[in-house]
Formats: C-alpha cells, structure tokens, sequence
C-alpha cells in the first residue's frame, strides 16, 4: 500500500488547527520586556492559532506559587503545556520564527 506523502502533511496540518493549546506566559509586572512579551504572544496566537488556543498571563508578583510550581527562573518565560511535549522560551517573544518553531507551528 502506497502512502501519500501530501495527505499526511495535510493530515497533520488539519490536526494543528483542532488541537487547543495551552500557553502559559509568566511576567513581572508591567515592565516593558512584560509588556511586549504578551504584545508579541497576542499578536502570535492570533495569527497562527485564531480560535484554538489558551493563553494564561500570570504576573509573578501576583501569584508566586503557580511561578514556583512552574519552575519559573526568568521572566518573561512562555510555556506551552497543551499539545505535548512541555516547552519553555525565555525573552520577550519577539523572535516569532524561533518561537513558532519551538511550539511545532513551522519546521526546523
């Protein structure tokens, strides 16, 4: 049986746009790195994942145990928890392509 290489890209990408991510953005306040971090992360859950996700801002002065039970070092700091695997980036979330990258959006 011959499998169709472009049905299963297809397949996958169809599977992407059902699947409801889970996103966690840790901050620190209002700082300007905070500001843009969730700037930056609006902005990208709008374009590639409209409809399909959930984004958290935590701010870290605000609830410190979810930022310990989370492992959080450095603000700002994104997790995705929701499609596996666990992912964590650090910064303010302006390299878009690094970021859709990491959260399996783009290919290496």
């Amino acid at each position: 049986m011959k499998t169709d290489k472009t049905a299963v890209k297809k397949t996958r990408k169809t599977e992407t746009k059902k699947e409801i991510w889970s996103l966690r953005l840790y901050v620190a306040g209002q700082t300007p790195n905070s500001v843009r971090a969730i700037e930056n992360m609006k902005r990208i859950c709008e374009e590639f994942l409209k409809g399909h996700y959930n984004l958290e801002v935590i701010d870290i002065y605000q609830q410190p145990v979810l930022a310990k039970g989370d492992q959080i070092i450095a603000v700002p700091t994104l997790i995705k928890k929701l499609p596996p695997p666990l992912r964590k980036f650090i910064g303010d979330m302006s390299a878009t392509e690094r970021i859709l990258v990491g959260l399996d959006l783009r290919p290496k």
